[in-house]
């Protein structure tokens, strides 16, 4: 399955169209490359998405075309969500 498909069917992000193109800015990371929105994902490959300050890092158990809303968590294992936000003031 596309990239930019998957982010959408898992609802990671909510749009095919930002979706890719989050993708083609290089925030996406699949297995350790920096991919653009047209790589084929399969099971089993680990993501790492860029947010702004926030990092997602998922694992894809499921790559089915048609998800229901609530079944959209299924189609992958959360590993870690990093903030990378500096929260030191100055005075």
């Amino acid at each position: 399955m596309r990239l930019d498909k998957y982010l959408k069917v898992s609802r990671l992000i909510k749009r095919r169209t930002l979706a890719k193109e989050f993708a083609d800015q290089g925030r996406v990371t699949v297995n350790g490359k920096v991919v653009k929105s047209s790589a084929n994902v399969t099971i089993g490959d680990v993501l790492v998405l860029s947010f702004g300050t926030r990092i997602l890092t998922i694992k894809i158990t499921d790559t089915s075309e048609i998800v229901k809303k609530n079944d959209a968590g299924g189609m992958y294992d959360l590993l870690s969500s990093e903030s990378n936000s500096d929260n030191s003031s100055i005075h």
